[in-house]
C-alpha cells in the first residue's frame, strides 16, 4: 500500500473579518481538499507537545510519527542537516534570521522575503567581518540561515521574530547563560549590514533592507531512530525548507533536491509533484510540506494566505491525489497542517487542526465536505504523532 501525507503548513487560522467571518480555509476554493474530506476519516489531533513551543519543528516531527518531546533539542540543528552542515558534540547551531528592525521594531521578519542572491552577499559580508574562530556564518534560502558556534551558548530563551511582528525587540531579546554574547553578536550584524549595496539598493526600490541578523533557536546535534526501522517503509520528503529536508534526513529518508523550490507562494509546484510522483513510484511513503501558508499567516495577509491554501489545493493536492488514483492499488493519503498560523496573531498556535486519512482507490467524487477548523467540533482528540502511527501501522 502506498501512503501520502500531505502537509499545508500553517493552515490552520481564526475566523477573519475581511473574509466575512470565514477562515482562509473556510474562504478558499479546494474541491480537491473537500472531495478528499467526503471519503475520509476526520480526526482531531494535537500536533504539539504540552512542554514544547508550537513550532514547525515538533509539528512536522509528529506528522513524520515521532514524539518530538522524546526527541527534540532545538530548530536550528535540525535545519543544519538539511542544509548539510556536519555539526560535532560541542557545537550549537542557531537559526539565522536576516530581518527588519526599524525604531526598535520588528517590521519584518524575513526582510521582505529578501531573495536568495541577494541574501548571500549579506551572508558572506558577516563571514568576512563577524566569523572567527569557533563561529562560522552558512547562507541558506532568502531570509532562514544559519550559524554554528563551537561550545557556543545552549540554554538560552531565544524568541522566533516571526512571532513578534511590530513587537519591541528590546523585550524579546535572548535571555540565559551567556546570552550578552549572543545579543553582542546581533548587534555587530547591525553595523555591519546598514550599510550594505545590497540594502542600499533595496531602500532605492522601496523594499524592506535587511538591518540584522536575528539569532533564535538553538540547539545540539539532533538523532532519530530511522523510519524504516519504526515503520518497516521506505520513502521521501518533497520539502523546500532546511527544516523538513533536515527531519527527513535524519529519519533517513531520501530528500531530493528540486530546482526553484522558495517555500513561498512561487515555488516549484510542479517540480515538488513530479518528485513525489517518483518517489511513489519506487517506494511505498512520501510526504510532501508545501511552506507557502504559514508564510503568509505570518505576513498576516488574509487573501494571500487563501490564495496559498488554494494554491496548494490545485497545483499539489488534487494532481497527487489523482496519480494515486490513476495507479488504480490501494493507498492511504493523509491530508494535514502542522499547526494553526492565524493572520491576526502572525504567529503560531497551539490549537488543534484537523487531519483527514483517505483509504483509497475511490473512483471518481464529487461530492464535498468541510475540511477547515470546524469539523473539529464533537471529534475526539489525539496526538497527531499517534494517529500518524497508527497510518503507518497499515491496519
Amino acid at each position: 500500500m502506498k501512503v501520502l501525507v500531505l502537509v499545508g503548513d500553517g493552515m490552520g487560522d481564526e475566523p477573519v473579518a475581511a473574509l466575512d467571518g470565514r477562515t482562509p480555509l473556510q474562504a478558499a476554493r479546494i474541491p480537491a481538499m473537500r472531495r478528499i474530506a467526503a471519503r475520509a476519516r476526520i480526526h482531531h489531533v494535537t500536533t504539539v507537545p504540552d512542554t514544547l513551543p508550537p513550532g514547525s519543528d515538533v509539528c512536522n516531527m509528529g506528522l513524520l510519527g515521532y514524539n518530538a518531546a522524546e526527541n527534540y533539542t532545538g530548530r536550528a540543528p535540525i535545519e543544519a542537516v538539511g542544509a548539510g552542515i556536519p555539526l560535532t558534540a560541542d557545537d550549537v547551531a542557531f537559526r539565522c534570521n536576516l530581518v527588519t528592525v526599524a525604531d526598535g521594531r520588528m517590521r519584518d521578519y524575513s526582510a521582505g522575503h529578501i531573495s536568495t542572491e541577494e541574501a548571500a552577499q549579506l551572508l558572506n559580508t558577516c563571514r568576512d567581518t563577524l566569523e572567527r574562530d569557533g563561529l562560522r556564518f552558512y547562507p541558506g534560502i532568502s531570509y532562514r540561515h544559519l550559524l554554528v558556534w563551537r561550545n557556543g551558548p545552549a540554554d538560552l530563551n531565544t524568541q522566533p521574530p516571526h512571532d513578534i511582528a511590530d513587537q519591541t525587540v528590546h523585550d524579546h531579546l535572548p535571555q540565559g547563560a551567556r546570552a550578552d554574547e549572543v545579543i553582542a553578536l546581533m548587534e555587530q550584524s547591525q553595523a555591519v549590514l546598514a550599510d550594505h549595496p545590497v540594502n542600499q539598493q533595496r531602500r532605492a526600490a522601496g523594499q524592506n533592507p535587511a538591518t540584522q541578523c536575528w539569532l533564535w533557536g538553538q540547539g545540539r546535534a539532533l538523532h532519530l531512530p530511522s523510519f524504516h526501522d519504526c515503520y518497516g517503509l521506505t520513502g521521501g520528503v518533497v520539502t523546500a525548507v532546511d527544516l523538513v529536508r533536515g527531519l527527513g534526513r535524519l529519519a533517513g529518508l531520501e530528500v531530493p533536491e528540486i530546482e526553484g523550490v522558495t517555500g513561498f507562494i512561487d515555488t516549484n509546484y510542479a517540480g515538488k509533484v513530479a518528485a513525489a510522483q517518483q518517489l511513489l513510484d519506487q517506494h511505498p511513503y512520501a510526504y510532501v510540506h508545501v511552506e507557502a501558508p504559514d508564510e503568509c499567516g505570518h505576513l498576516g495577509d488574509a487573501a494571500l494566505k487563501t490564495k496559498a491554501i488554494e494554491l496548494f489545493d490545485e497545483k499539489v493536492v488534487g494532481p497527487l491525489w489523482a496519480h494515486l488514483e490513476a495507479q488504480g492499488e490501494p493507498y492511504r493519503l493523509v491530508l494535514a497542517m502542522d499547526h494553526r498560523t492565524p493572520v491576526g496573531k502572525r504567529a503560531h498556535t497551539r490549537d488543534a487542526v484537523p487531519m483527514a486519512v483517505l483509504e483509497g482507490p475511490v473512483g471518481p467524487v464529487t461530492d464535498e465536505a468541510p475540511f477547515d477548523e470546524s469539523v473539529l467540533d464533537g471529534l475526539p482528540q489525539e496526538k497527531a504523532y499517534e494517529c500518524i502511527r497508527r497510518v503507518l501501522a497499515l491496519d
